[in-house]
């Protein structure tokens, strides 16, 4: 591919993310839609994961175990999702574009990769990989941190994905290396 071709493929999927973004954003005018997902997103950010790490710790040796595993992945994510915002430094969509309202205060200027999806992915993953009856409460409370990111204006499409992706590879390089 060109540079001429592959430029105007950027700029259109620019386009498209704009427009969903946009698109999704219309929930936050109203404000029963913007509370819940700023709630989701405020839970996201650590307070739901920390909970579950604790009663994970409190429930026993191999509890202990995998909270101290997701502790221990979910600060690598941690700082590789940092290292990525600070060289990437992609604005968000609240700030790059006039017709997306921010829904809820951001915790950082950049938006790629979203953080709350690393680490909802991640947490996910590994609690359900211990504990799979989980998985009916964490699927879709993960599903909904990402969609926070993206109607809060506080994200694009693809930094959500991409930040999935970063959540899963790193929990499932955490469960190959086996419990910590």
């Amino acid at each position: 591919m060109d540079t001429m071709a592959s430029v105007a493929l950027w700029q259109r999927v620019d386009q498209v993310e704009r427009a969903f973004c946009i698109r999704a954003n219309r929930g936050c005018r109203r404000r029963p839609v913007k509370t819940f997902f700023a709630v989701i997103s405020r839970l996201g950010d650590g307070p739901f994961w920390y909970l579950l790490m604790l009663a994970f710790a409190l429930s026993g040796p191999r509890g202990a175990g995998i909270a101290l595993q997701m502790g221990v992945t979910g600060a690598a994510g941690l700082a590789l999702y940092k290292l990525l915002k600070q060289r990437l430094v992609r604005q968000r969509p609240y700030l790059a574009h006039p017709g997306i309202e921010l829904g809820t205060a951001p915790l950082d200027r950049y938006s790629f990769p979203s953080g709350h999806t690393l680490h909802a992915v991640c947490f996910t993953i590994l609690a359900t990989a211990y504990a799979p009856e989980l998985a009916l409460a964490l699927v879709p409370f993960m599903l909904l941190v990402a969609a926070s990111r993206v109607i809060l204006g506080l994200h694009y499409p693809t930094d959500v994905i991409a930040g999935a992706v970063i959540g899963a590879a790193l929990a499932y390089t955490s469960l190959a290396a086996g419990p910590v």
